[in-house]
């Protein structure tokens, strides 16, 4: 038992050193000129432009979860995928075709649910409210 704990410590001192080493050597190597420009926020390479405390709307959190949820399906239905040919040969091919289509059937529920409640709209139209840009409204 002793000989395990051991072998472990040594594995992480060995980790430990080898990242202590190289972020020094690192330290020593590099040239250290810092100007203005290096200080700023590298955003893509664009200058950056105000205060990075903006407020997102919260439609793209929304937005982004909904796609989440939707694209994970095709985790769940990889394995039914390689393994569908076996279960034809086995006679079971019904069987794991009726489950992937219950599986969409929900999904295709839940994109619907989402789609008439207006949640994949990016502008959502309040009760009452006009949401048409100024432009059209003086054409009409």
């Amino acid at each position: 038992m002793p000989l395990n704990l051991s072998n472990i410590l040594i594995f992480f001192a060995v980790g430990f050193g080898f990242v202590l080493i190289s972020l020094t050597l690192g330290r020593l190597v590099r040239p250290q000129v810092p100007t203005a420009e290096k200080l700023t926020t590298y955003e893509c390479g664009e200058v950056p432009v105000g205060s990075a405390w903006i407020n997102f709307n919260m439609r793209f959190y929304l937005i982004a979860l909904l796609f989440i949820i939707f694209d994970v399906e095709i985790a769940f239905m990889l394995p039914v995928g390689t393994v569908f040919k076996e279960w034809v040969a086995n006679g079971q091919g019904w069987l794991a075709l009726a489950e992937i289509g219950i599986f969409v059937g929900l999904l295709l529920l839940g994109l619907i649910y989402v789609w008439v409640h207006g949640d994949l709209e990016w502008v959502r139209k309040l009760l009452g409210e006009d949401v048409t840009a100024p432009e059209d409204k003086k054409a009409a």
